[in-house]
């Protein structure tokens, strides 16, 4: 076997949002980066819709973002489309999500990698691992080639064992028209991994001049736009327009009417859909009392005449597909440049993994994005970005890189994964964040930017930047909360002009930002700072306020949740041995080696009675 000079200290398996994340944190750690593709011209591709973020994924994004990630600056030179969701809502629910030009996406984050220092990369498909007993030394690539490694990052996205369907066919594809991988998916079997079967799919791409789009309501951009990066000064980039229709009866009608010639309702896939974003075959099967369904066309990029046709996934013959779309208003003479299809490939349960992503049965493998059975770019990014820094972190001797639940989304994400496992395409909801009023996508940089500087990923112009804005919301806060309000005639006039009550008495200025018909407009006209304060830091006092109460709450809560988070379970710990549980309960501690016993509570099946047992036996161990 012949193998590569140049050795590595990571190796990164996939160029997807996971492995771009995972190669560029590692090698600006200072490592020496690998980052291997089945095809070099499709790294960071959008292969299904061209946007980034959304609900909780926006803050995912902005979480990588203060971190040292990549995601969300090549999100602001490549968008088109900037909108903030859930804007009706509080501030814990608020997430931001852009229409992306898929192309230039690709080009600018192909661009940072081959520039990266520390960082080489190369074109081939990986069929095995290399090993020393049970560690891992490097890879193989379809040639038989090998380059050794310390540690090796799997972000493999849908190409294990890949296979798409369109109607009564199926063809081998990590994607539609890429090659798919099935030696390495077999290999890891070999080794003892459990893998898993999951589905997912695209919708049709349409040809822009063949679209009625004044039958469509006109989405335009927020005004004004809030950059997705905290660094970004500036947004120059074009804004495109999304237009919104309906799939009405007549649609549906066809549909149902061929629900046997569809791949997922013929009986051809296995795999498991994704509950939260379903087809539109799911959509007509499972919500059979709606008349109607949205759909969203959105463009692709500045220099394409294609269109995502959002909401249409399916995988119906093409014959059908086109009667599908046909049958919808503005749509009667659309041209489909892509068939919409669907794609299943296997996944590796997480619940094999440690929460640093390094899997349990081999030291050194890493595993990120997909391949543990999550379904987004974002979901994808940041476990790229967690993976390769602790896959850096192994290499310089640094200690693990773990946030928990009260830190980040992120870490809710993780600590889904590898303590519940998963059996269908995880998706990030902010409903899954117990804290999400202190995890809000505006202080992502507050929370995070201290970490990502002692990871050598941010530098210290933007630390000291982010710790000087933490002093003005302090101070400011403080002055608003010792500042009094007079009854007189101006306020209540100003009051009553904004529909809120008048004051008969003297109120801190504080009681009165907390009114929800008021906001930091208050602040200004009667106690205007002498410090010009910039935008972010007034939100940041307003929320803080506004919220003061809700707020304490919940850091309350987190208080503790950190003390059985803290309350470690040491490596090798004997869970047979415990007396008191059950037999299901000790084979389900022994296979997912919870490392605290904050991690043992959201097991599925422990009871807070269990759970005081192994509280006893970990005393009584001297843990």
């Amino acid at each position: 076997m012949a193998v590569y000079s140049k050795k590595y200290d990571v190796i990164v398996v996939g160029a997807g949002h996971a492995g771009c994340e995972a190669a560029l944190a590692a090698a600006r750690m200072g490592c020496r980066v690998m980052l291997m593709a089945i095809d070099l011209d499709k790294i960071a591709a959008m292969p299904c819709s061209p946007s980034i973020g959304g609900m909780a994924k926006g803050q995912l994004v902005r979480e990588i973002d203060a971190l040292g990630g990549e995601m969300a600056k090549i999100t602001d030179k490549t968008a088109i489309a900037y909108r903030k969701l859930n804007t009706k809502k509080g501030p814990a629910v608020h997430s931001s999500r852009t229409q992306n030009d898929k192309i230039r996406y690709h080009i600018a984050m192909k661009s940072i990698i081959e520039k990266t220092e520390n960082l080489d990369v190369k074109q081939g498909r990986v069929d095995r691992l290399m090993m020393e007993e049970k560690k891992v030394i490097g890879i193989l690539d379809h040639t038989g080639y090998g380059f050794q490694a310390d540690t090796v990052v799997l972000a493999t996205g849908t190409f294990l064992s890949g296979l798409v369907h369109i109607g009564s066919r199926s063809f081998k594809a990590g994607r539609a028209g890429e090659f798919a991988s099935y030696d390495l998916p077999a290999h890891l079997k070999e080794l003892g991994f459990n893998l898993g079967r999951l589905k997912t799919g695209t919708p049709p791409r349409l040809h822009k001049d063949s679209i009625d789009f004044s039958k469509f309501v006109r989405q335009d951009s927020d005004d004004p736009i809030e950059p997705f990066s905290f660094s970004t000064k500036k947004i120059i980039t074009t804004r495109l327009p999304s237009y919104i229709g309906h799939a009405k009866t007549n649609t549906i009608r066809i549909v149902q009417d061929n629900l046997k010639y569809s791949s997922l309702y013929g009986g051809r896939i296995s795999g498991k859909s994704a509950r939260y974003c379903p087809s539109f075959e799911d959509k007509v099967v499972k919500f059979p009392d709606r008349d109607r369904h949205q759909i969203i066309l959105e463009p692709e990029g500045l220099d394409t005449d294609e269109i995502y046709a959002s909401g249409l996934g399916n995988s119906l013959p093409m014959e059908i597909q086109l009667d599908v779309v046909r049958s919808i208003e503005g749509l009667g003479e659309a041209e489909i440049i892509r068939p919409a299809y669907a794609i299943e490939y296997d996944f590796v349960n997480p619940i094999q993994l440690q929460p640093t992503l390094e899997t349990k049965l081999i030291s050194g493998l890493y595993m990120a994005g997909q391949i543990n059975g999550t379904s987004g770019y974002e979901e994808a990014a940041a476990q790229g970005l967690w993976a390769g820094i602790n896959a850096a972190s192994r290499i310089q001797g640094r200690p693990a890189f773990l946030l928990d639940r009260s830190q980040a989304y992120m870490g809710v994400m993780v600590d889904d994964l590898v303590t519940l496992g998963t059996n269908e395409p995880y998706r990030m909801f902010t409903s899954r964040a117990e804290y999400r009023l202190v995890l809000r996508e505006d202080n992502a940089d507050l929370r995070l930017t201290a970490a990502g500087h002692e990871l050598g990923l941010i530098d210290s112009d933007t630390l000291k930047d982010v710790v000087e804005r933490k002093k003005q919301i302090g101070q400011e806060i403080n002055r608003i909360q010792r500042t009094v309000i007079k009854p007189v005639e101006k306020v209540n006039q100003y009051l009553q002009d904004h529909n809120s009550n008048p004051i008969d008495n003297g109120v801190h200025l504080d009681q009165l930002l907390k009114r929800s018909e008021l906001d930091y407009d208050i602040v200004t006209t009667f106690a205007p700072n002498d410090e010009k304060l910039n935008t972010r830091v007034v939100r940041q006092v307003e929320i803080d306020i506004k919220y003061d109460g809700y707020i304490k709450k919940q850091l309350k809560e987190i208080e503790k949740f950190i003390t059985l988070e803290t309350k470690k379970i040491p490596k090798g710990f004997d869970f047979n041995a415990v007396h008191g549980l059950s037999n299901e309960l000790k084979e389900k501690l022994s296979a997912i080696r919870p490392v605290s016993l904050g991690q043992a509570s959201r097991m599925v099946g422990i009871t807070p009675a269990a759970l005081s047992v192994l509280m006893i036996a970990l005393k009584a161990r001297g843990a």
